[in-house]
């Protein structure tokens, strides 16, 4: 109707011919496949999301899967670091090709598209959501099995454009033991029910420092209340990892494919589910 003004919730009409579903769904590339495509998300930053989102890749991969991982992060990307690319495969008439990493994962994010890795990307939100839309309309993703999307922290624009845009088939939480986590984790629930995507359930990331001389478990950040959090939500808790340097260090050098992944295995049990 001529005088519609889009807003349906001051509409009286019962019959209005105008109002029609709508879809913001992005086409997927042509010539790409991607079966699922798995978010992992933080309420806030520091609580090592990129690591869990290339153990999980890695993890994946190791049960034979093909998978890949769209670095959602534009302002913060640091995916490439750990898989050890700083390049794409190239570009054709029909898209831009995604780094490779030495295990297969493919591999997209802004910082293999600057001529300086270490140069700020001081873009709008509206800029930045469009950079992450085209990761996934422009790039070339070759029979992927399992995408996972490392989200920025927060409920911003880019979380917003990810759920929106893209065919989300679940989100694994990632959180750490301090006492904030309650209200931060909240949310982020509360964000995946409002898009209506299905949370697969928490990793506790930073859970504990294991003593290297007796092996006792130290709660270096305080006792953990996620157990409680999660019953609150009816979610599971997938995991709990440790401080571990020798992770930290494989990622600064490239070598995520080289570590254990083990604690990661219900984590991908829920994947295999989605």
């Amino acid at each position: 109707m001529s005088s519609c003004n889009g807003n349906c919730s001051s509409c009286g009409s019962t019959s209005c011919g105008d109002r029609k579903a709508e879809s913001l769904l992005e086409s997927l590339n042509p010539k790409s496949t991607v079966k699922k495509v798995i978010a992992v998300v933080s309420g806030k930053g520091g609580v090592g999301k990129s690591t869990v989102t290339s153990m999980l890749a890695v993890t994946m991969a190791r049960k034979g899967y093909k998978t890949a991982v769209l670095d959602a992060d534009i302002t913060g990307p640091s995916v490439p670091t750990a898989f050890g690319v700083t390049e794409c495969q190239g570009a054709s008439e029909d898209g831009l090709y995604p780094a490779l990493s030495r295990g297969g994962i493919q591999v997209m994010s802004i910082n293999l598209l600057l001529d300086d890795p270490a140069s700020p990307v001081v873009w709008r939100g509206p800029v930045i959501a469009g950079a992450v839309k085209q990761f996934w309309t422009d790039v070339i993703w070759e029979d992927v099995d399992y995408m996972f999307v490392d989200m920025p922290p927060g409920t911003g624009d880019v979380p917003l454009t990810v759920f929106q845009s893209l065919p989300i088939d679940g989100i694994v939480i990632v959180t750490s033991p301090q006492d904030l986590v309650s209200m931060i984790v909240a949310k982020a629930v509360k964000m995946a029910n409002m898009m209506h995507i299905p949370v697969l359930g928490f990793v506790e990331n930073y859970s504990y420092l294991r003593c290297p001389d007796c092996g006792k478990e130290i709660n270096v950040f305080g006792k953990s209340h996620l157990d409680e959090i999660a019953a609150g939500f009816g979610l599971p808790v997938l995991a709990r990892l440790p401080i571990d340097p020798a992770v930290a260090e494989a990622y600064d050098n490239g070598l995520m494919e080289t570590v254990n992944t083990d604690a990661m295995a219900d984590v991908a049990a829920a994947v295999e589910k989605a």
